[in-house]
């Protein structure tokens, strides 16, 4: 029989079953460390639910920001004479009413 030299399949061989047992206690070790994902599941509601206050609140921010850019830029056109002053003026609207409906949706069904 061969002499074993210092390579894996040596070292596998002769310690096997100290290997074997060193990972089962690891995996072992590991399982006790589980929590209930019940409870981190409920917190992450919470702070996300947490945020639909202020995320609503900047989406209406934010409406108010582009219908005020949206009037400029109709003015201008309208000024201007440009025969698509109409589809303008609908399209900039059109984005104000989207964000305010979607930030009140948004509040209603998750009931913040």
């Amino acid at each position: 029989m061969k002499k074993c030299r210092w390579n894996v399949r040596c070292f596998w061989k002769k310690n096997k079953v100290i290997i074997t047992s060193f990972l089962f206690a690891i995996l072992g070790k590991v399982n006790a460390f589980a929590q209930d994902g019940v409870a981190g599941i409920n917190e992450a509601n919470q702070k996300v639910r947490s945020y639909f206050d202020a995320g609503t609140e900047l989406m209406y921010a934010v409406g108010a920001i582009l219908g005020l850019i949206g009037a400029v830029k109709v003015y201008q056109k309208w000024n201007a004479g440009d025969p698509d002053t109409g589809k303008v003026a609908a399209a900039w609207f059109g984005s104000c009413v989207f964000l305010v409906v979607v930030a009140t949706v948004i509040k209603s069904f998750f009931g913040v």
